[in-house]
């Protein structure tokens, strides 16, 4: 499914081609992202991946860049992650063209304009505002805080209100010539590809100089001693915390097993956690297991809203069922449909171009390869019961566990209370 090629500069142009598709996802992905700047930059790349819909030469306004795409009647639209940055277009077929001229133009010919930067920072400001107002988008930020302290890992992609405001255009010069090289490029190319869009791309990048980015800088992330608490007091009508223990690197040789472990856990209204916390107990209207996986580093999290009533019932019932996997064995008819919802969601998630290519290139840019189908569903089938109570004896032990809560909370240590083992 997906090929590479790689041009003499180092960037890497991946294909996905979808026999029948009648569009076109167009990506342009960036190794590099909220880790790679410096303490006092922080939430460039972010505000980078404003500016570049702001203009160019040749589009002077950002209104000039959208109207193009909403001429073609396609979806246009950014992301900034720790470690990658990605823009994207989908759109129909005939029109790539385009969407591969405006990405292109915005990626290699944005002015960055000083009266720009300046509007811009009012928006950001405000984005931290809505961010900081809403808990159940910010609590995932006070966990990373607690779990990874004070390093690149530990802030908010974001940034924070005075180093947004403290941004000059060479403090976006520096940091996009430092990351964004060819050889942290990757151009993604989804659904109805032809060999013409290819050689477009090619002909589009292949003129940037080869230019090596430095190594990023190793982070020395905390130690932990267990279990560690943090209260972000506010007054509110519902808690929302995050309770989070080991993990994995992405390409850690178990990151299917916790994949299995994460569903089992928390994927789906028929998990163990929705069944307890919800449905049972009726402590939460919203409970989730995830994992997040750096190059280094990882970590197996649940979320929850909950009655703020009863949130020493609801952490020590979260506690329990995370502790209970690692005690009790799985049974095979619980790990067949771990496997099936996993292999489900994959499909579902990879059934349109966007979808696809998103897939591949996300592996690309953080493994330096894209994994097929085929690979992934392998990985899935080959868990067995053993590895996963090996992997869950691992990963979940009170050492290894950080909660973050935020409601009108002031007592650590009867929050702390029950997950005691």
């Amino acid at each position: 499914m997906f090929h590479r090629d790689t041009l003499a500069n180092g960037t890497r142009i991946l294909t996905a081609r979808m026999d029948g598709a009648p569009s076109v996802a167009v990506f342009v992905g960036v190794a590099a992202g909220s880790r790679y700047e410096r303490p006092e930059s922080a939430g460039i790349a972010h505000f980078a991946e404003h500016l570049f819909f702001k203009g160019t030469e040749r589009r002077p306004t950002a209104r000039d860049i959208s109207a193009e795409i909403d001429g073609i009647g396609g979806e246009f639209n950014a992301f900034t992650g720790k470690e990658l940055t990605a823009y994207y277009v989908k759109c129909a077929a005939g029109s790539a063209s385009v969407a591969i001229d405006v990405l292109s133009d915005m990626l290699l010919h944005s002015r960055f304009d000083g009266d720009e930067i300046e509007r811009e920072k009012g928006v950001i400001v405000e984005e931290i505002n809505m961010y900081l107002d809403t808990p159940r988008d910010m609590i995932g930020q006070v966990h990373d805080d607690v779990r990874w302290g004070q390093t690149p890992l530990g802030r908010p992609i974001i940034g924070f209100k005075e180093t947004v405001q403290a941004a000059t255009r060479e403090t976006f010069t520096d940091y996009l010539d430092t990351w964004y090289r060819p050889e942290r490029l990757v151009i993604g190319l989804g659904g109805a590809v032809t060999d013409a869009m290819v050689e477009d791309v090619a002909a589009r990048f292949a003129h940037l100089p080869a230019v090596a980015t430095p190594v990023r800088p190793e982070t020395d992330l905390p130690a932990l001693a267990g279990p560690v608490v943090r209260i972000e007091r506010r007054d509110s009508d519902q808690a929302h915390l995050v309770l989070g223990v080991g993990g994995f690197a992405t390409g850690h040789p178990d990151r299917y097993v916790v994949s299995v472990l994460q569903t089992i856990l928390g994927g789906g209204m028929s998990s163990r956690l929705f069944t307890e916390v919800r449905e049972r107990r009726g402590l939460a209207y919203y409970v989730f297991a995830a994992h997040a996986g750096y190059s280094d580093a990882g970590s197996l999290q649940v979320q929850a809203g909950v009655d703020i009533k009863r949130i020493d019932l609801a952490i020590g019932t979260i506690w329990q069922e995370l502790r209970r996997i690692t005690v009790e064995r799985v049974d095979e008819a619980e790990l067949a449909k771990a496997k099936r919802y996993l292999v489900g969601r994959t499909v579902l998630g990879v059934e349109d171009p966007r979808g696809m290519i998103l897939h591949g290139l996300r592996r690309e840019l953080a493994e330096g390869r894209a994994a097929e189908l085929e690979e992934v569903f392998a990985g899935i089938e080959a868990v067995t019961i053993d590895d996963l109570r090996r992997v869950a004896e691992e990963l979940i032990t009170p050492e290894r566990a950080t909660l973050a809560v935020i409601g009108p909370f002031d007592d650590v240590a009867a929050l702390a209370a029950p997950l005691a083992d």
